[in-house]
């Protein structure tokens, strides 16, 4: 069996990454279109569809990437140091505003934390040896712990858990289940994992708190977390984390489920039967996640199963509509910019999760208020997009667009010089 790669998916991918792109960077966060915001709660958004659909994709392309099911020791270390990398690469992120060298402030921080972002980017993304990769990424995970625990004050509410970090969990367990399980192994596992979370959401008692509950702070998944990752928590959250530990068991199944869409496309079948066979998938856990969502509300926070068969729905009905339009009726050209995305994700990951951090390291005195200092981003923002709009939040879409559109030119300039930045 040949290695397949799909242009659907990869479009799939760039669509997903430029929503993320836009929901993470809107020019004012006190003006924004409620699509484009979490649900504060029970609920679904389009913004809370990016994430999981990030991981049913990484779940299709399993399958795609390993079609002959071969597994060694080589295989399990290659999957073993490819979780690692992207683990460190999310951690990262949490630590990039805590960086301290020497006392230093302002713009001399900032380059020393920049040229640490370069030295920790290249260690993980670029391209060594597969000894060298092991130790590199062990031994960045081992700082990131000694650093998180040592008591050191500038890293002692650094946050553990995130996107990248829940996605490499995923990847590593998925992976492992496509090698050495059956399609048949791998369903009963889905199961087992959504109803197990669910039975244990809703019949367990949280200890201290009283019986079993699904209120924000005060749910099991909130008890865990709040033991396990004491002061290394998400901002604003004092005792859960919405990448906390017990909500990661049911993000594994929207991994699973993208698994099993990829060995449909894997099968000797015909394209249309291929697209029907996904599409009707697809329909068919909307209405499970929808009617599962009477008793068990879908969440992303607590990444309910209602939320897994819902979001996983919704993936597996649009990969099966971009695959009939890109893949069966051949409209690929309408669909370039977005290919240019999904084929280069990590580094837009990686680097736009950098960027404003770095940008509001940048002060100097405000121009039209000297008495005051401002911020680099927010100066951008405030006298070069938001004046040409009366509408604040269309003012902070546009903010989100102007920043896409960087991204998108240099994405054009990697697509046309052939780098692809892969962990």
């Amino acid at each position: 069996m040949t290695r397949e790669r799909l242009i659907s998916l990869d479009v799939f991918r760039g669509l997903t990454i430029l929503l993320m792109t836009i929901v993470n960077n809107p020019g004012d966060w006190g003006n924004v279109y409620p699509p484009l915001l979490h649900a504060e709660w029970h609920g679904c958004t389009l913004t809370d569809l990016v994430f999981p659909f990030f991981i049913f994709i990484m779940g299709v392309a399993v399958p795609l990437a390993m079609p002959e099911k071969i597994y060694d020791t080589s295989t399990f270390n290659k999957i073993l140091v490819r979780s690692l990398r992207m683990l460190c690469l999310g951690i990262f992120f949490n630590y990039f505003g805590k960086i301290q060298l020497f006392g230093l402030d302002g713009v001399p921080l900032l380059i020393g934390r920049l040229i640490i972002t370069i030295a920790v980017g290249y260690a993980l993304m670029g391209s060594f040896s597969s000894k060298v990769k092991n130790i590199l990424a062990f031994s960045i995970l081992i700082i990131y712990l000694f650093l998180a625990y040592s008591g050191i004050e500038s890293y002692q509410d650094v946050r553990l858990p995130g996107v990248l970090q829940r996605i490499a969990i995923v990847y590593f367990v998925v992976s492992l289940l496509y090698l050495k399980t059956s399609q048949k192994t791998q369903i009963i596992t889905g199961i087992v994992l959504l109803v197990g979370y669910w039975a244990i959401m809703t019949l367990i008692p949280v200890p201290g708190i009283g019986e079993a509950n699904l209120e924000k702070g005060t749910n099991l998944a909130a008890w865990v977390d709040s033991i396990f990752l004491k002061g290394h928590m998400y901002r604003g959250t004092v005792t859960w984390d919405p990448e906390g530990i017990l909500s990661t068991i049911p993000s594994i199944v929207n991994g699973i489920i993208g698994l099993l869409i990829g060995q449909i496309l894997q099968r000797e079948i015909t394209k249309t039967q291929k697209a029907t066979k996904i599409a009707i998938a697809g329909i068919a856990l909307i209405i499970a996640g929808l009617l599962w969502n009477i008793v068990f509300p879908i969440n992303k926070s607590i990444w309910t199963s209602s939320y897994v068969l819902y979001t996983t729905g919704l993936a597996a009905t649009f990969l099966a509509l971009l695959y009939y339009i890109i893949d069966i009726a051949d409209y690929k050209k309408v669909f370039k910019p977005f290919l240019i995305w999904g084929v280069n994700p990590m580094i837009v990951f990686f680097t736009s999760q950098i960027i404003p951090q770095a940008l509001v390291m940048i002060q100097f005195k405000n121009p039209h208020n000297p008495e005051e200092q401002i911020n680099l981003l927010t100066y951008l923002y405030t006298f070069g997009i938001a004046p040409f709009f009366s509408n604040p939040m269309a003012a902070s879409l546009a903010g989100a667009l102007v920043y896409v559109g960087i991204w998108t030119f240099i994405l054009w300039i990697f697509y046309k010089n052939k780098l692809i930045f892969k962990v």
